[in-house]
Parts: structure tokens; sequence; C-alpha cells
């Protein structure tokens, strides 16, 4: 189905999102932002979903905001139409990252400036061998300053400034090194392998990946000790849940477990 720029299909308990944007290198117009937005708040709203890819139709991922469209604004609302478009894409980036369901990236060609931010704010990225990622915006004057905020917390802080400062293009391998993505595949199986993750990931309690995933972004931003005490907090919630209980029996009696949610 059809959600403007954004089209989506579903894989048992995976949702796919697909940038739908071939001819522009699915660059994040405001259209495709408030369409990606409206299709990622109706998977999280969305019960028979546990996880989501995201993925980019064409020869590409993402090939970042849509120049032209930017340099399209009329002198007069430019600073309120780059504001409501920066601000916007920020959102749905956070959005991405505090998901309670975990989100892959499947990428091929290229991931650019704000599709390299969209990358990097997945959970998870799986990429073809020959995908090549970059934030060039020192190149023509733009230092890419938010697809900085989501390139700095996944990877070290000398990669990330190599790459922002420098404005190169990297290949896959090279992304794996830093740690912008898990995983290189073959050319043209970046969608299955994300999948199969996916798939993998989505049979956990929903309960119990929402639990982690929140306690995990949380502690990120903690001195030690205050991390070791919200997430023991966290582990005392979760033991507590009708779906820990169900896992432990699971697992004493050699079954699969049946989650509740709860």
């Amino acid at each position: 189905m059809s959600t403007g720029a954004v089209t989506h299909e579903d894989r048992g308990r995976v949702r796919i999102l697909t940038l739908d944007r071939p001819a522009a290198y699915n660059a994040l117009s405001m259209a495709m932002i408030e369409a990606l937005d409206r299709a990622l708040a109706e998977a999280l709203a969305d019960p028979a979903i546990g996880a989501l890819v995201i993925t980019g139709a064409g020869r590409g991922f993402c090939a970042g905001h849509d120049l032209k469209e930017m340099r399209a604004e009329d002198r007069e609302h430019k600073e309120a139409s780059l504001t409501r478009l920066f601000d916007t894409c920020g959102e749905v980036m956070a959005r991405i990252s505090d998901s309670p369901k975990p989100v892959i990236a499947a990428v091929h060609g290229v991931a650019t400036a704000a599709g390299c931010q969209l990358v990097a704010s997945c959970d998870l990225a799986v990429a073809a061998a020959g995908t090549r990622f970059a934030t060039p915006g020192v190149n023509i004057g733009l230092f890419c300053s938010t697809p900085m905020v989501a390139l700095s917390r996944s990877v070290a802080r000398k990669h990330a400034l190599e790459m922002l400062l420098l404005g190169d293009m990297i290949d896959a391998d090279h992304a794996v090194r830093i740690g912008l993505i898990n995983r290189v595949v073959p050319e043209g199986e970046h969608l299955d392998a994300a999948l199969a993750l996916a798939a993998r990931i989505a049979e956990h309690s929903p309960l119990t990946l929402r639990l982690g995933k929140a306690a995990f972004q949380q502690q990120l931003e903690q001195p030690l000790d205050e991390a070791y005490y919200q997430c023991a907090r966290v582990m005392v919630e979760n033991m507590q849940a009708l779906d820990a209980a169900e896992g432990i029996d699971a697992f004493l009696e050699g079954r699969k477990p049946s989650w509740r949610n709860a």
C-alpha cells in the first residue's frame, strides 16, 4: 500500500517501509519526510507488527535532503520553510531511535547526508556489497550538522569527524569496521538479509523488546553508576512481567514460549 512517497508491505510480523522516489534517489523532500513519519506512526501503533525494515526503491537507498527543493524556496519564507524541514526530519529520526519496535535499514547503492543519518538512526543496518556512504555536505558549503547527530551516536568520534570533515565516500566494508552498519551481504540480498534479522527479532516478546530498547537509549546518556541503577530497576520490572515468567518456564520445559505482551 502507498503512503505518498513511502510504500509499505507486511511479511509476517515485519513491516517493510520503502522510500519510493527512485528517480530522485529517494531524496528526502518535505513530502517524503512527512510520509515516512505517518508510515512509522502507523507501524508502531499496529500490534501485529514486531519489527520494521526501511529500504529504498530503485538504484539507491537515499541521497539525503532534496537540494533542488531547498534551493527553490522563495527568500521571504525560506527560513521558516527550512526550519520546519530540519525540525521535522529530526523528529522522524528521533522517532526511529526511540521506537519501541526494532528498526533495521536495508541499504544499497548510496546513503549520503540525511540518507546516512537515516541509516545511523536505525537500530541495525545491512548493506549490499558496493554500497557507499558519505556525509558530503562540506563539499558544497553545507556542513552535515543534523546528520552529525545520528552519526556521532553510531560511530566513534574520530570516525564521525573524518566523514564530516572530508566529505568522502566510504565503502560498505569500511562502514562495518567503524560500526555504521552491522554486515555486508552480496549485491541484491540486502533486503532478504534485513528481513531475516527482523523476523528473528519479531519472535521475541514485544514487552521485553520495548523495555530493553528504552533502557538502552536511556543508559547511554548516564554515568556508569546511574546506568547500573536504572537498568537494575528495568530488570526488576521485566522480571515481574508475565512474559518473563512464560519465557523462563518455556526454557525450563524445553518448549517455545507463547508471548502475551504483558
